[in-house]
């Protein structure tokens, strides 16, 4: 793909892609591409591709930056297609991957559910999938309205939540892959000590720093459903089973959380936090 700008294709889909990474890989690049107005984009000249989504309001939200050999296996699986050539060609998710990210996310979920009842004790079937829908659950949030057909998340807080879950990623914090890796960020006591300049890099250690700093900040409680919903996708329902709270109350306290945080990017950055990508 380097100083090409199409991407070879297979005629026969594929199935799984291997080696494992590469599969991880593209658990995680499907699901950006399978949110609404998602393409992955490949310019003439670039190394990497990247997964852009075009929000209501017109802004393009760069949400994933993908390695040459994830782009080219979903490719030669049959799994997205180019569907606009030129300078930058623009490759869809076709039905194809659709089928294989649902397959992959009941995968992912089947797992989750027997470690959840291993570790409990108790059979937790039917408790809600956490990572079960294509969509995030600020892109869900985003298309609800109330009565007077206001958004119940605008899009600058659904771009504050995509850039903790950029953070989240580049910190190496895959938690659908590694529950355990979620937990153990979450008991640690403090963040790594870096220069002001340090902390704007796009490293891993850089990213656990901002995302300590964004829990400080927002704190138990707000701190919890903000990086659950927006880093572990889980839904609204499970995270109220999980901290205790009434039903449809996760939403509010959602919205409260994502509030602080856009005040916590524009404090400490000076704006809203432009993706890394």
């Amino acid at each position: 793909m380097k100083h090409d700008k199409t991407i070879t294709t297979s005629p026969k889909p594929t199935a799984p892609v291997q080696p494992p990474e590469i599969y991880n890989a593209a658990r995680r690049v499907l699901r950006r591409m399978a949110e609404p107005g998602a393409c992955l984009a490949v310019a003439e000249g670039m190394e990497k591709a990247v997964v852009v989504r075009e929000t209501d309001d017109g802004q393009t939200i760069r949400t994933a930056v993908v390695d040459t050999p994830v782009a080219e296996a979903l490719a030669l699986a049959g799994w997205i297609a180019a569907e606009e050539t030129g300078r930058i060609t623009r490759y869809r998710i076709r039905p194809a991957g659709r089928v294989a990210l649902k397959d992959m996310l009941d995968q992912v979920e089947a797992g989750l559910r027997a470690d959840d009842a291993e570790r409990d004790g108790e059979d937790t079937r039917g408790t809600g999938a956490r990572y079960g829908a294509p969509e995030s659950p600020l892109m869900m949030l985003s298309r609800r309205r109330d009565k007077n057909g206001r958004v119940f998340l605008t899009p600058d807080l659904v771009r504050v939540g995509e850039r903790l879950r950029e953070d989240f990623e580049l910190a190496g914090l895959e938690a659908d892959t590694d529950g355990d890796t979620f937990d153990a960020f979450m008991a640690e006591p403090s963040a790594p000590t870096l220069s002001a300049d340090d902390l704007r890099g796009p490293g891993p250690k850089a990213a656990r720093a901002r995302l300590h700093a964004v829990m400080q900040d927002l704190g138990p409680g707000l701190g919890d459903v903000v990086l659950r919903a927006c880093c572990l996708l889980e839904g609204m329902e499970p995270i109220e089973r999980r901290m205790g709270w009434a039903a449809r109350s996760g939403k509010i306290v959602l919205r409260i959380g994502l509030e602080r945080l856009k005040r916590h990017y524009v404090e400490t950055q000076g704006r809203l936090a432009p993706m890394i990508g």
